[in-house]
């Protein structure tokens, strides 16, 4: 099948064709020519006033299969995430069972096989993710497990998390963390603050994640390997990994489009949606996030997709489930910081950057190579509701609002899907 993009801007800074408006010619998953000549093809799009870039990346993302499907499963994510614009979601372990054997990976591997949205399975560290003992790392990582977390729960075990840095350099293998002392965020439920005490919560410092961030650093400092901080969220974090990082430590980390969008301030109608982990903080803290991705001190933005049902999130705050849907409102997420961050460096920290981070190839848009593409109007309005609504879950902070920016299509080798 062939298929003519007409009058596109390209966005892809690695691409001689950045910033251009022009034609781009597919055919048989591959990128034929760039150019301005009309192309016989099987179909035609007329994209003028939207853009084309790399296949776009999410590092985070729970699609709950096996065990808990009611929430969503591996073929309505996949959907969701090709809907979205991603055409690589890497997905948490926190499922029932975990993801800890060659045969879980296989699963997740095989079930995604035949959807347009590739899936790079995310193996645990420790068993059930208790962090009390190991899993096959090694074995996992020969399986296609593409790095080692124990998503959504920080490595609390100190030597757990040192032995896994030295095994992991083995296979040149990725360590990723989510930086919280637990035993400071116990019973609690938002961010410690001057909103947690006006509105009777229990508050979360953001000391429990300095702390873990300082440890971890001590400990990559100390045995070596490369370690990944998932969902930072505060300003001092940024400036530990700043540190770090001018200190030649091999450390990364990401941000969720939720920090950059919310603060502890829209918990005051106690809305359930906007109960998260790490939780919401400051607007100061939300501004150093925006800063960090543009300094490169924060490498990525993840969708943190956290799907519930019903009776896990309508509830009173403090007994409702942590968790946001993220994929489906990405892009309106992300306009919506117009020039506070630049549309460029939003596109590099979800195309190039994760899949440079996990060691997978990138696609640049040049002729001659594999299709890996996402198409989207900047413009399009439209409404979350339960008619536009991929994924099984409802719980999104933008349930009911209009947005603006919408994915029109994806294009994945010789799989394609047009909205």
């Amino acid at each position: 099948m062939s298929i003519l993009l007409r009058e596109v801007k390209i966005l892809d800074p690695s691409s001689p064709h950045h910033n251009k408006t022009l034609n781009v010619f597919v055919k048989d998953g591959v990128i034929a020519k760039i150019d301005k000549e009309e192309h016989k093809a099987d179909r035609v799009l007329d994209c003028k006033g939207q853009y084309l870039s790399q296949g776009w990346f999410d590092m985070q993302a729970n699609f709950n299969d096996p065990g808990l499907e009611h929430k969503e499963d591996i073929d309505s994510g996949c959907q969701l995430a090709a809907a979205s614009g991603f055409t690589g979601v890497a997905t948490l372990p926190n499922t029932t069972p975990v993801i800890q054997t060659k045969s879980h990976i296989e699963y997740i591997k095989s079930r995604s096989a035949y959807h347009t949205t590739d899936l790079f399975p995310i193996a645990a560290v420790t068993i059930d993710t208790k962090g009390e003992d190991f899993t096959e790392m090694l074995d996992l990582h020969e399986a296609g497990a593409v790095a080692f977390s124990d998503g959504e729960k920080p490595i609390w075990h100190t030597d757990i998390l040192l032995k896994s840095l030295i095994y992991l350099q083995k296979v040149d293998g990725l360590l990723i963390n989510l930086p919280e002392d637990r035993m400071l965020t116990r019973f609690c439920t938002m961010h410690e603050g001057i909103v947690s005490t006006n509105l009777g919560l229990r508050g979360m410092p953001a000391l429990a994640e300095h702390i873990s961030i300082k440890r971890d650093l001590d400990l990559l400092k100390y045995a070596g390997g490369k370690i990944h901080f998932s969902n930072i969220s505060s300003k001092e974090s940024i400036k530990l990994i700043k540190k770090a990082k001018n200190a030649g430590l091999n450390v990364t980390c990401d941000v969720s489009i939720h920090h950059l969008l919310h603060t502890d301030e829209d918990v005051v109608t106690y809305d359930p949606n906007y109960k998260i982990n790490p939780p919401l903080r400051t607007e100061k803290d939300r501004k150093a996030l925006i800063k960090g991705l543009e300094e490169g001190v924060i490498d990525l933005i993840v969708s943190a997709h956290t799907p519930h049902d019903e009776e896990c999130k309508k509830l009173e705050f403090d007994k409702a489930d942590f968790g946001i849907m993220g994929l489906q409102t990405i892009l309106p997420g992300l306009l919506s910081l117009g020039s506070k961050l630049d549309l460029n460096i939003w596109i590099e920290k979800i195309t190039t950057a994760p899949r440079s981070i996990l060691k997978i190839e990138s696609a640049t848009i040049e002729e001659g190579n594999s299709v890996n593409l996402t198409l989207f109007d900047p413009k399009k309005k439209w409404k979350l509701d339960d008619s536009t609504n991929l994924s099984k879950s409802r719980n999104s902070t933008f349930w009911g609002k209009e947005l603006t920016g919408k994915v029109t299509a994806v294009f994945n080798g010789t799989k394609s899907q047009i909205f």
